[in-house]
């Protein structure tokens, strides 16, 4: 979704999305049933973890204290085009802000963030930000409490 202004080759030498500490492990990605599918054909033994109506891969925290997402490979997400839909869309999150349904960035993405706002602004203008806000409106859990250093970039 982001192959416009996002290289794959930029995302797969990164990794910073797919790697998670104690503070951010809020970012893990919903598991939809499609995308659970896809998983168990990569690694049938892969297991899940409930967090509400929704659910996670569960990831097992490493020596250095971080958890590492199960479908990272070498070359970046074993699961290609597959993969889950935050994760597509990452570092554009959806949050919500005084009632409101906004699309945030997320700060940590080194190659988004960098970005000239005009650019992440014509990508969500051009059809991004309302497939964003119609699949949060069928995953409402997908629907993030707002984060004060996450700059508002779309509001619904």
């Amino acid at each position: 979704m982001l192959k416009k202004i996002l290289s794959c080759k930029a995302c797969a030498q990164c990794r910073i999305c797919c790697v998670f500490d104690d503070s951010d492990i809020w970012e893990a990605p919903l598991i939809s049933d499609e995308t659970k599918e896809n998983i168990l054909k990569i690694n049938p033994t892969q297991e899940f973890q409930t967090i509400g109506p929704s659910r996670i891969m569960k990831m097992e925290k490493g020596e250095n204290g971080l958890y590492f997402c199960p479908m990272l490979g070498e070359n970046g997400c074993l699961l290609g085009d597959e993969k889950p839909f935050d994760c597509k869309i990452w570092p554009f999150r959806v949050m919500e802000f005084c009632g409101m349904k906004v699309i945030t960035l997320s700060p940590v993405c080194p190659e988004l963030f960098k970005k000239p706002i005009g650019e992440l602004m014509s990508l969500l203008e051009d059809g991004l930000a309302e497939r964003i806000f119609e699949e949060a409106e069928k995953f409402p859990q997908m629907v993030k409490k707002y984060i004060p250093n996450y700059p508002i970039l779309a509001v619904k």
